[in-house]
């Protein structure tokens, strides 16, 4: 068996990590030990334990355990489960099922699974890396639990490889730089790091792991990252978070940890260009200037060398001055045209093509700009039912500061009012 498998955990005594969830004096955790847990989706990344807590809950229930795979599984395997469970049932005991991503369920395997659910059974523990509340159907995600299982700590998996090192090595402890080579490399994946300990033991010259043992065993550190998943979601509002923020570091980090990934550049120079006039606008009207320019530049070189680009565009965004006043303008904007989208403008604002339609008040009154002080005179723009309304208030961040002094100027003229 892999090490990873004969290291699974058997009791909650010997589960590492999750404390939030699992620690002593938890809900869930009192449940367990007194095997009444009930139905179960257990949603977290890869490697933290989703199967190995399924396993201990259904051991706890002292029930017959039955395990698929959403994907392999078809509507005849799930009634040969129900069948085993009626007759389980006869001799009072309980049946636990252990569905593997469950995100992949279809209709017809609910249709089949979920009379059996409701009616106690069996017990479900659905394990899945994917939002339960997004990919599993809601019939299911209604009559279960969810249990969301976080990334594992570097204190966590220190403490699971630690522990599989004296199991699988005869010789000393593993070394510090060893251990914390290995810890890195996991990224919070407890079995990826135990596939990695024991590569690098088969591989290793002599009794005694080194750090170019590991090295060589994990060829590459693998960012968890679905382009259609959570990491993918989670990921891209950090990373606007972090330009929202003025924080140019955390930005750097989720924009390498997203290229890495194999995520779309196209992509997140899409949000970059929308966070330039969504969050920044005219507080300095040169960030969405910056952000189209990387998005031409990634057209132009291509990855990795539009990656100067990118980082370039990203670290002027986050240190650029904030404003969200145009998106607020264009809210209150958008109200008045739902209320009275259909509002004439008045008749010295519109063009009069026939000299006919000047005696119906179109084209008539109106007022060159440019031919008064200032290039502003006051005359009627909008229709008067939104006259008196105001969209945009500039704020006092960068140059936002002396747009506002002109609006207020150009609206002094215009209203007799700032």
């Amino acid at each position: 068996m892999p090490l990873a498998a004969r290291m699974r955990p058997k009791t909650l005594d010997e589960f590492v990590g999750q404390e939030r969830v699992l620690g002593k004096g938890t809900a869930l955790r009192r449940a367990i030990e007194a095997g009444q847990a009930g139905s179960l989706i257990l949603w977290g990344p890869p490697g933290v334990g989703k199967t190995t807590l399924a396993h201990i809950i259904a051991v706890n229930m002292q029930a017959a355990i039955e395990r698929i795979s959403a994907v392999a599984a078809g509507v005849k395997d799930l009634k040969d489960v129900i069948e085993r469970a009626k007759e389980w049932r006869k001799i009072d005991r309980r049946v636990v099922l252990i569905v593997d991503e469950i995100h992949r369920f279809n209709k017809a395997q609910q249709d089949v699974l979920l009379p059996a659910v409701e009616e106690g059974l069996v017990t479900l523990i659905g394990a899945t890396t994917e939002n339960p509340y997004f990919e599993v159907i809601a019939a299911l995600v209604s009559r279960a639990e969810v249990v969301r299982l976080e990334t594992l700590r570097d204190e966590d998996v220190k403490k699971i490889v630690q522990r599989a090192a004296k199991e699988i090595l005869s010789s000393s402890p593993l070394s510090r730089g060893v251990l914390d080579a290995l810890v890195r490399i996991a990224n919070g994946d407890a079995r990826r790091a135990l596939n990695v300990l024991e590569r690098a033991v088969v591989a290793s010259r002599d009794s005694k792991i080194s750090k170019e043992d590991v090295l060589s065993a994990a060829q590459q550190t693998v960012v968890q990252y679905d382009k259609k998943g959570d990491a993918h979601y989670d990921t891209i509002s950090a990373f606007i978070k972090s330009l929202r923020g003025s924080d140019p570091d955390a930005a750097l980090f989720y924009l390498f940890r997203m290229l890495k990934a194999g995520e779309d550049p196209k992509f997140i120079v899409r949000r970059m260009i929308i966070f330039a006039s969504e969050d920044i606008g005219n507080a300095d009207p040169h960030s969405l200037m910056v952000a189209t320019s990387a998005a031409q530049a990634l057209e132009w070189v291509g990855l990795p060398e539009a990656e100067y680009a990118l980082a370039h565009a990203a670290t002027y965004l986050a240190s650029a001055p904030k404003s969200n006043s145009v998106k607020n303008a264009m809210e209150l904007a958008r109200v008045d045209v739902e209320r009275h989208g259909n509002a004439q403008p008045p008749g010295n604002v519109v063009n009069a093509p026939i000299e006919g339609l000047k005696k119906h008040g179109k084209g008539v009154g109106y007022q060159y700009p440019h031919d008064f002080p200032s290039h502003v005179v006051a005359q009627q723009y909008r229709p008067s039912v939104v006259q008196k309304n105001i969209y945009y208030e500039p704020t006092e961040q960068g140059f936002e500061k002396e747009v506002k002094r002109r609006i207020e100027a150009a609206r002094k003229l215009l209203h007799g009012r700032p």
